[in-house]
């Protein structure tokens, strides 16, 4: 923590709540834009394209992590939280892209991976060395059992025992993910104390808010007990192939300790202007109760998001119970997401082709709750099949084939059609390579396609911020058969068609539709109180309630996207 006392950089302050509502354009550093043409991307690479950001109609970014590190997990092992790697940048080209963003009315979250650092940070080298240093109790170490196993049952999420043996301290030591990231040890208030320095630290730069890694597993069980066998439940986000799912993770993450810290680091948050925050909760069992709990009104983290989204199941149907699932929990926020960087692209996990992204980004941003849309999810972007030779992710290397990693989702952003997708220069070899498919989805393809699927996603997310009701008002879903979803936002009607095949849907008695003259491709029109809604169709109606002397009449006007 040598760089203290750092001054505001431009923080762009305003409303308070402005994240309620908003939708929070996530970037993958390494595969947005390579500016200095090595084959990764980088800081300046996001500066270069804010403009494109910006045009889209989104709120925010979210940047994944771009700290100083060895890279065995792509950032999410941190050595220094306070200095961007080299492979980014230098801190100077942060500063300048959180000014440019500024500039452009976009705010800025940063992703923050407090729950373990890499084992080359300062603190694990001092923590390992003796068991009598000042760090000796920063990270999570304990004894072999007497049979020299390790301490617990506890399994890590990227395979095998969460305990590594450490030949200097004659101890283990845990790591919830790979054995290069131990996990930092959350009883000890230095630890705190310290991480809380390093919030600070970002949000004296100005930053607008925090993406929390693993927000539920910061503290573990200080009693070390073994977690029971899974039974009839089910660990949200892990894959079934992964013995991790076999376990219920009881003791080893989501400990109530847990909640104390979130209110220590909330207090820190409150002190700056208009800064939010929000949390991925993974493997659960209770998501909804532990959202709910995690997300209380003024307490503890402003949203978290739900990885009942970032499974295999598309319908009506699920969409609607998610939904309504986390309504009942009342209380907090919710965060909506398809995609991230850890999951198969949307369009291919639902089995649906590039022409339904527009469909799928305005039911992401119509449920109640903001939204965090991934890069290339507006360009309607296919899973990248990526052979095994080329494949980066430990991850999928471990697990394949069965389990092919998260490589597939991490390709670079195909900025125009030809080699490399202009990602970089000709010749270069990129870090993960750019599939022939998405080059035709191209951004400047669909820039000047008419009706494409980005100039589709950019015309709504501008509407919908001209919305009020969609941004913050009550949602209340009414029964339709499958495939089509119907919600109602405040005074606005949002009807979805989740199917390729005309779909007509027959609005209560007392609406009547006005159509108006906006048509974005989707289709759709509008008989009396009779809605026909083409495939992957969308239709948006605001509801004038008028009373009249003889009758009840809703007078509506619609969009279509």
């Amino acid at each position: 923590m040598q760089r203290q006392n750092q001054q505001p950089y431009l923080q762009l302050g305003g409303d308070s709540d402005w994240w309620k509502g908003a939708v929070i354009y996530q970037i993958y550093p390494r595969s947005y834009q390579d500016s200095n043409g090595d084959g990764i991307g980088d800081l300046p690479g996001i500066i270069q394209r804010l403009p494109y950001i910006a045009a889209l109609g989104v709120d925010a970014i979210w940047i994944s992590p771009f700290f100083t590190s060895p890279m065995k997990d792509f950032g999410y092992d941190v050595a220094d939280y306070c200095d961007v790697d080299p492979l980014f940048g230098v801190l100077d080209d942060f500063k300048t892209l959180l000014s440019s963003a500024h500039q452009l009315d976009v705010r800025v979250l940063i992703d923050l991976v407090l729950s373990h650092t890499s084992d080359q940070h300062p603190w694990f080298v001092e923590s390992r060395a003796s068991d009598t240093n000042a760090k000796a109790d920063w990270y999570v170490w304990a004894d072999a059992t007497a049979g020299g196993s390790p301490p617990t049952n506890w399994l890590s999420i990227f395979g095998g025992s969460a305990w590594e043996w450490d030949t200097r301290r004659r101890q283990y030591y845990l790591h919830n993910f790979l054995t290069s990231q131990p996990d930092l040890n959350f009883h000890n208030r230095d630890v705190q104390d310290a991480l809380l320095a390093v919030v600070r630290f970002w949000l004296d730069l100005g930053v607008d808010g925090f993406r929390l890694d693993t927000v539920n597993m910061y503290v573990h069980d200080q009693q070390l007990r073994d977690n029971p066998p899974i039974g009839d439940k089910r660990v949200n986000g892990i894959d079934a192939t992964n013995p991790y799912a076999l376990q219920e993770p009881l003791y080893n993450i989501t400990r109530p300790e847990n909640l104390a810290f979130l209110e220590r680091l909330r207090g820190v948050m409150d002190a700056y202007p208009a800064v939010t925050s929000v949390g991925e909760l993974g493997a659960v069992t209770d998501m909804y109760a532990r959202i709910a709990e995690y997300t209380e009104t003024g307490k503890r983290i402003h949203m978290a998001y739900s990885f009942d989204f970032m499974t295999n199941e598309f319908s009506a149907a699920h969409i609607r119970r998610v939904a309504e699932n986390m309504q009942a929990q009342g209380g907090g926020w919710a965060c909506w997401a398809f995609s991230n960087h850890d999951v198969m692209r949307v369009v291919s996990r639902w089995g649906l082709e590039p022409q339904a992204a527009p469909l799928l980004v305005a039911i992401l941003t119509s449920l109640r709750g903001s939204a965090c849309l991934y890069q290339g999810e507006e360009l309607g972007l296919p899973e990248a099949e990526i052979a095994f030779e080329d494949l980066q992710d430990p991850f999928g290397i471990r697990f394949w084939p069965e389990y092919k990693g998260r490589d597939g989702c991490r390709t670079p952003m195909p900025w125009r059609d030809g080699a490399n997708a202009g990602f970089s220069p000709e010749g270069v070899k990129t870090w993960l390579p750019v599939p022939a498919v998405h080059q035709a989805l191209a951004v400047e393809v669909q820039e000047i396609a008419a009706d494409s699927v980005l100039q589709r996603v950019s015309t709504f997310l501008h509407w919908r911020k001209q919305q009020p009701d969609l941004l913050s008002g009550d949602c209340q879903f009414l029964d339709a058969p499958e495939p089509l979803l119907v919600m109602l936002r405040g005074q606005v009607c949002c009807l979805f068609n989740l199917g390729s095949a005309v779909q007509t849907y027959v609005l209560p008695v007392a609406m009547v539709l006005n159509p108006l003259a906006a048509n974005n491709g989707l289709g759709g029109r509008c008989e009396g109180n009779t809605v026909y809604l083409g495939g992957y169709g969308a239709w948006f109606a605001d509801i004038d309630w008028c009373q009249k002397p003889d009758s009840n009449q809703h007078v509506v006007t619609s969009e279509r996207f």
